[in-house]
């Protein structure tokens, strides 16, 4: 364990982010094997492992290095290539950096012939020589990540991931965010902001005042059904790392509505920008059919097309589904067979039977909040647990 988190079967990239997380405090809990065991699980001879590699197996990388830049910090000069991943920046390296990845990659996969890395200069290159390093490095780490034994090994994530002890002057990264008006913004911030850090940015550059800032928040796309609300203290730019490919084409960062009361909703119609993504976000939940407009279909299809805002979103608070947010279906230790559909608003906290396939059935059961006695979660077991009263 480190720091309470089980990592059994975690990689050394994983270890070292919990250690890092955990700033100044580290609780490390070890579990000592008998020395047959230990042979087994890490042979003496590094050259044993080496066989068991598969190079065969190919996969279709989106990295490129589209940029370098100049950079001087402490007297001393010199160039660093942006490295981005299917558009979005994941770090910043130099070229002796580029070698260093070349001799490590080359002591893990001993048996695999790699590309050749563009050769060292003793003298100050060119703008045309720097651009043809760059097109030589891009070229080196679209061949290398193609082979997905190497691309997704620790050696390479680690590379791409951009160590905390790299140059301060460089660990500035872009990251696009989806808007709810479905257009885009780019920030530009440090490699290290936290989720807080990240939304200001966002909020600053789209011109969200204060009050306006509370009732949104930065979410995470994990797939078209479902999004993920940050954690204050999270890393977003670790998620450009993770998340290679997005529902949202060029992001996996999402601003969405995070409010639950109409009354406050309503109090916000003179406010543009508010109404402005209300009214779209609210579009694209009906498409996807988390709000059940039903009858009411007709109308707020005309409304939107005339761009009344105010009067579609007071036609829309009516329908269900308006204001909940519902969770991909999942087990539950109340049914034997089946999951459930996890529903959650300001009224109440809903369960929706439905097949291990989420094929919605007929049993629903709302519990009340007042209801609720108490709720928490177990995060080794990925679990939500709670009690209710009834009656």
């Amino acid at each position: 364990e480190v720091n309470g988190v089980n990592v059994e079967g975690a990689t050394h990239k994983q270890v070292v982010d919990l250690i890092r997380a955990g700033e100044k405090e580290l609780i490390l809990t070890v579990l000592s094997v008998p020395p047959h065991e230990a042979d087994s699980l890490d042979p003496g001879d590094d050259s044993l492992g080496q066989s068991f590699y598969d190079y065969t197996e190919k996969q279709a990388v989106p990295i490129s290095i589209p940029t370098y830049k100049h950079v001087e910090q402490n007297g001393e000069k010199f160039v660093v290539y942006n490295v981005y991943m299917a558009g979005r920046q994941l770090c910043s390296k130099r070229y002796r950096e580029f070698a260093i990845l070349h001799h490590n990659l080359k002591r893990e996969f001993a048996n695999f012939t790699f590309p050749r890395l563009p050769g060292k200069w003793p003298f100050s290159l060119s703008e045309q020589q720097l651009d043809a390093r760059r097109r030589g490095l891009e070229e080196y780490l679209e061949k290398v990540c193609s082979i997905r034994v190497i691309g997704e090994s620790d050696v390479m994530q680690e590379f791409l991931s951009e160590s905390d002890e790299n140059f301060n002057g460089v660990s500035d990264v872009e990251l696009r965010v989806a808007l709810p008006d479905i257009t885009t913004v780019t920030v530009r911030v440090k490699k290290n902001s936290t989720t807080d850090q990240v939304y200001q940015a966002v909020a600053s550059k789209v011109g969200m005042d204060s009050t306006t800032a509370n009732y949104f928040a930065l979410f995470e796309v994990i797939n078209h059904s479902f999004v993920r609300k940050l954690a204050p203290n999270e890393f977003p730019h670790k998620l450009y790392v993770q998340n290679y490919t997005s529902a949202v084409p060029g992001t996996c960062l999402t601003i969405r509505k995070w409010l639950f009361t109409t009354e406050e909703e309503i109090l916000l119609n003179d406010n543009d920008l508010a109404v402005t993504y209300f009214f779209h976000q609210a579009v694209d939940d009906v498409k996807k059919s988390y709000i059940k407009a039903e009858e009411k279909s007709y109308q707020l299809q005309k409304l939107g097309e005339q761009r009344k805002m105010v009067m579609y979103l007071n036609m829309l608070r009516t329908c269900e589904g308006y204001n909940e947010i519902v969770f991909p279906h999942c087990s539950c230790d109340s049914r034997r067979k089946g999951h459930v559909i996890t529903t959650i608003s300001i009224q109440h906290f809903k369960l929706h039977a439905c097949t291990e396939e989420g094929q919605l059935e007929n049993q629903v059961i709302a519990f009340e909040w007042d209801e609720m006695q108490r709720w928490d979660t177990d995060e080794e077991g990925m679990a939500f647990c709670f009690e209710y009263a009834r009656g």
